[in-house]
């Protein structure tokens, strides 16, 4: 489905805002296994060690295949991941119409269902 560019400039927006939401949702996940390690206090950091690397390249790569090479054409898709994943919220998708709003909300309802 395509947008307006008016739509366009809307969606761009909304990604700015699940960017940094997804940043602080990752950044909370990093702190809570550092928050382990120093309850632990492990001999060995190894495994500690593993596991944020871990958490930091997967949650790069999520960030990757969400937000970059995005092109007008995937903002629909992309919108829908968004809502599926809760990133965004309806009330995120204020500055559409109700007709475009509900056709995001029901298609990301389906999804939700499907699975």
């Amino acid at each position: 489905m395509d947008f307006t560019k008016s739509e366009n400039k809307i969606c761009r927006a909304i990604f700015e805002v699940a960017l940094q939401r997804e940043f602080a949702r990752g950044m909370g996940d990093f702190a809570a296994i550092l928050s382990k390690w120093q309850a632990e206090k492990p001999i060995d950091n190894r495994e500690s060690y593993y596991s944020i690397f871990t958490a930091v390249k997967d949650f790069d790569k999520h960030i990757a295949r969400r937000y970059d090479g995005m092109s007008n054409s995937d903002f629909y898709f992309i919108l829908i991941g968004m809502l599926v994943d809760k990133v965004i919220t309806e009330d995120d998708l204020n500055g559409f119409s109700d007709q475009r709003k509900a056709a995001l909300l029901t298609v990301a309802k389906r999804r939700v269902e499907d699975n």
